[in-house]
């Protein structure tokens, strides 16, 4: 199932936050595009996450320490392809809107972060010394939609079914991104238990780790009365008071 959209009824905010990160992702893509493939390569290796790298830094504060931990953000900006690029700001274009408009711009923006951080961690914790760079947006993006389920579940999400030929449904949030993060916890097993040369370099314990750490900060990053709005609309009724 291919989301392409959803309810946004009740959304009042413009999400210009969400259009920034998607721009910044865009910016940094055509930049990878635009590098030689040993400069690329380079690239790659100074600005992506890699766990071996940051497990023996930490816990220095040195000033040379501070550039290995800013990698954890500069990776959330990488893509290392067209389809890996274009998945996740499919991703974060359908769910981050309404995010931001229960967060407020400036929260919104700590919330993803925040994500992509705890995302990281997951990550490393998994597989510490491992000498690959970790880049993408996807586990930024993962809390995106753990807290998304967790706000709207029986919001109704388009999506695109391919059998044989394309059909389009509107099915409930909770069957989309629950079944999402149930493949990507079953992938994350498979790849501890060996089958996951199958894996082919996708940080699935970051997918896991975004998902329930969006799942749980969202609860301290959401304005209520702005959830209530959007589930009223969504419910056809008009929202009043307080939630």
């Amino acid at each position: 199932m291919i989301p392409i959209g959803d309810d946004n009824r009740g959304r009042r905010a413009t999400p210009f936050i969400n259009w920034l990160l998607i721009l910044g992702n865009l910016g940094v893509f055509i930049y990878q595009l635009t590098l030689a493939m040993a400069d690329l390569e380079q690239f790659v290796f100074a600005y992506g996450a890699i766990p071996g790298d940051l497990t023996s830094t930490f816990p220095s504060i040195s000033t040379e320490s501070m550039s290995v931990y800013a990698t954890v953000f500069t990776s959330m900006f990488m893509h290392g392809s067209i389809a890996h690029f274009l998945g996740n700001m499919l991703f974060l274009w359908v769910f981050g809107d309404n995010i931001e408009d229960a967060m407020g711009h400036v929260g919104y923006l700590l919330f993803y972060l925040a994500g992509g951080l705890s995302a990281a961690v997951a990550h490393i914790a998994f597989d510490p010394n491992s000498a690959i760079p970790m880049i993408g947006a996807s586990g930024a993006i993962s809390a995106v939609m753990g807290a998304y389920l967790l706000l709207f579940p029986t919001g109704m999400v388009r999506v695109l079914i391919f059998i044989g030929i394309p059909l389009l449904f509107a099915v409930p949030a909770i069957l989309v991104l629950g079944l999402w993060f149930v493949m990507q916890l079953m992938s994350g097993v498979a790849a501890l238990e060996g089958a996951g040369e199958a894996a082919g370099g996708i940080a699935f314990w970051a997918h896991v780790g975004g998902f329930v750490a969006g799942a749980v900060l969202v609860w301290f990053f959401r304005d209520p009365q702005a959830v209530h709005r959007q589930k009223m609309a969504r419910s056809g009724r008009r929202a009043f008071g307080r939630m």
